[in-house]
This record gives structure tokens, sequence and C-alpha cells, in this order.
């Protein structure tokens, strides 16, 4: 997975700041893979996921200049976007009707899907990474980034003050920045 994708003297971002279509469409090409597995592990069925994960992309395409390099990584910023679209989907009325009147194809099918997904996101090195980490903090990050929990449904489930939750997964943050800045070097 490529971080950032340079083009002789400007960056891919710029070049999709010109409204340059071959730009994006390298884009698709770099990103559409690691976001559909973060997107599947949220929401498992491929035909929402495929369409999240189209969501995701027009909204990288009219949201491009909100992009801040010193808030984050570009690829950080994707999956962000492609997170917050699956949730939002998830709590949709939409959801919730298709949800209850699953059938039961689509119940059988989900064991097999979800195994699948997991494999793909672990093959991009995700979950090698997050292993590394402090065992309560990358208890909160597998809660919030595989399966789609905000702090406060976390705290409400499990039962952890939400200031407790709030400070782990800022640590796990830092430590993966920090991870991620002597990978560099």
């Amino acid at each position: 997975m490529q971080t950032e994708i340079s083009d002789s003297s400007t960056t891919i971002i710029d070049r999709i700041k010109q409204d340059d279509q071959h730009a994006f469409t390298e884009l698709y090409d770099n990103y559409s893979s690691m976001l559909y597995g973060i997107i599947t592990r949220i929401v498992p069925d491929e035909e929402d996921a495929a369409n999240l994960l189209q969501d995701s992309f027009v909204k990288v395409w009219a949201n491009i200049n909100s992009y801040n390099p010193s808030k984050g990584r570009f690829a950080t910023w994707l999956i962000n976007i492609a997170r917050h679209t699956s949730i939002d989907f998830i709590r949709s009325k939409y959801y919730t009707q298709k949800k209850q009147t699953q059938t039961l194809e689509n119940i059988v099918s989900y064991g097999a899907m979800h195994n699948k997904t997991y494999l793909a996101i672990d093959t991009i090195g995700i979950k090698n990474i997050t292993e590394k980490l402090n065992p309560l903090h990358k208890q909160i990050i597998d809660w919030m980034y595989f399966e789609g929990y905000t702090q406060q449904e976390i705290a409400d489930k499990f039962g952890i003050p939400l200031g407790t939750i709030k400070t782990r997964a800022r640590a796990a943050m830092i430590d993966l920045r920090n991870y991620f800045e002597t990978s560099k070097k």
C-alpha cells in the first residue's frame, strides 16, 4: 500500500484538487481494496459495501480541499471517510429495516464473508501493527476501527468510563504515529 503517490512534480492530491480525473482513477486503484476491506468489516453485505465504497470516493472528491497533511496521513484521512460513511449507513433507518428483514441466505453467508474480510484486512498489515499496542489500547482500537463502535457506544456497552476510552484511544494513536514515524526512517 502506498501512502503517498507522486507524479513527476505534483502529488496525486494536488492533481485531484485540479480536477484531474486520471489522478482520481489512480487514487481509486491504489486505495479501493484497503477501503473496501475496512467497509466490509462494518457492513458485511457486499452490495452495500460496494455502494459505500463509491460513496466514500465521492466524498473524497468533493472534500479533497479539506485534507490537511499536518493533521495526519492521507491514507488515514481516507480510512476515516470510509469508516464514518459505513457507520452512518449502519445507523440509518434503511439498514435497520433491511437487517430486520434479512433472508436466511444472508444470515448463512455472513460467517464466511466475515472471515474473508478479516483475512483481507490482515493481509494489508493493519492487524499486525495493532498487535504491538498495549492490550488495553488495542481492544479500544479494535472496537472502534474494526467493529465500528463509537467511543460512547463502547462506554455504554462495556461499562468503561468515556474518559478512559478517550485516553486509551489517544494513547494508541500516539503509539501508532510513533511506530509509523520510526518505520519511515
